[in-house]
């Protein structure tokens, strides 16, 4: 009984981790994901390309060469950062990559028409942005964002490269310790439970945005 109990703790204190970094990365990726669209979708040349440079690089490397980057390899040039907010930075640059990138399509998606006939109602370009381009724009990208979330639950399991013991971390020293594969399980099962409850909760949104169909 006291080995469960241990197993559990062990178990909860790893979640704990892995809930922070989600959640931090989430709602920090979310808002970077939007300025990027945004300055994809500037008329100011340099800064969109300068933005696509961004991407490209965040998009096109692994999470794990960025975190070991921001961790190991910043302090060469003189940043030293702690475990957490290094893998917090890696996090939100490269999901603000991957959101800024779909949330530039959602947008784009929408006839420009419905902006212009907006304007011409009496709404500035920002309102109209606001109001009538962008609550449309996040319902038709909500199935790619519930995607990139629910990866970045799996991707957390990554922060291990720098030291923090989150979910997965947690299950390899108790399996290793218990020489079991019963931990490992346990995991799995946190993760799944996880996810379900996210896919539960982008489904009510998706009910709640249908009206824009």
């Amino acid at each position: 009984m006291q080995h469960i109990i241990t197993l559990i703790y062990s178990m909860l204190q790893g979640t704990a981790v892995t809930l922070e970094v989600f959640s931090i990365t989430l709602v920090f990726s979310i808002i970077l994901g939007i300025i990027v669209a945004l300055c994809r979708l500037s008329k100011i040349k340099s800064l969109s390309k300068v933005t696509g440079l961004y991407i490209w690089i965040m998009r096109g490397t692994p999470l794990l060469l960025q975190l070991i980057f921001v961790f190991f390899g910043l302090p060469l040039i003189g940043i030293v950062l702690d475990r957490f907010p290094a893998a917090i930075i890696a996090f939100i640059l490269n999901y603000g990559a991957y959101f800024g990138e779909i949330f530039r399509g959602g947008i784009k998606s929408i006839d420009i028409g419905q902006s212009e006939a907006a304007q011409a109602l009496g709404f500035t370009p920002s309102q109209a942005f606001v109001w009538i381009t962008f609550p449309q724009a996040i319902k038709r990208t909500l199935a790619p964002v519930a995607n990139e979330v629910i990866t970045l639950v799996k991707d957390t399991s990554l922060v291990y490269v720098v030291g923090l013991g989150e979910l997965l971390r947690a299950g390899k020293i108790a399996s290793n310790r218990d020489a079991s594969l019963v931990p490992l399980i346990v995991v799995g099962i946190f993760y799944l439970i996880l996810t379900g409850i996210l896919s539960k909760l982008f489904k009510v949104f998706e009910e709640r945005l249908s009206y824009y169909q």
